[in-house]
């Protein structure tokens, strides 16, 4: 199958969901394909790409074609922000003021998404749902524009994926922020009809990851 038409099954998924594909941003997830990944990619229209390894993500940004926007969506090390700061177009997994700050400091005024830890795992990335508030006023104050809220959704049943999504979906609105990154290849149904805006695809996209990536972090 082309990287087009599973693209155009893709949008018909967030169609069927409830969504606009137009307006539900469909954000590639290169992770661990080559690049010459990112360039089918590119020429099939997806031109916004999603990274999780700074390294990896460097190397492909300084040898990918002209126009794609990348996007960070995995957890980052403070020492690795100023490496992929030229690059990235929307960090979407800030978590913590010390990475904030550091984004502000590589990248002024930097578009960013606050992290939401919706499972209550301790070994999940993101902020608990009681400290979004200050998390994003705490971005604001270090000169970032604060975009939406990003989540990974937990594991379980259609209704508990569904219960978070609409808990991330209730705190972005509280908060009057218009972005929420919510949804993967296993539960982009659940998100979309649940208000996600943007939603981050690779499996449904580039098949599996053929092993760990060369590029490493």
């Amino acid at each position: 199958m082309s990287i087009a038409t599973a693209a155009r099954m893709v949008r018909e998924r967030i169609a069927t969901a409830g969504g606009d594909p137009e307006a539900v941003r469909l954000v590639a997830v290169t992770k661990g394909h080559s690049l010459a990944t990112v360039h089918a990619a590119a020429a099939a229209g997806l031109m916004d790409l999603g990274e999780s390894y700074a390294q990896e993500l460097a190397a492909k940004a300084e040898a990918a074609p002209a126009g794609v926007r990348w996007h960070f969506i995995g957890q980052l090390q403070s020492n690795k922000v100023r490496r992929i700061a030229p690059f990235v177009y929307l960090w979407h997994s800030v978590d913590r003021l010390s990475l904030a700050a550091e984004i502000a400091r590589h990248a002024p005024a930097a578009e960013v998404l606050v992290q939401v830890n919706v499972t209550g795992l301790p070994q999940q990335a993101g902020c608990s749902p009681p400290g979004v508030a200050a998390m994003v006023e705490g971005c604001r104050e270090l000169g970032l524009e604060v975009r939406g809220l990003m989540a990974i959704g937990p594991r379980g049943s259609d209704a508990l994926v569904r219960a978070s999504f609409a808990e991330v979906r209730a705190l972005a609105d509280d908060l009057g922020l218009p972005e929420r990154s919510m949804g993967m290849s296993g539960d982009l149904a659940a998100a979309v009809a649940e208000g996600s805006t943007m939603v981050r695809v690779g499996t449904d996209l580039f098949g599996p990851r053929g092993g760990a990536s060369s590029v490493g972090q």
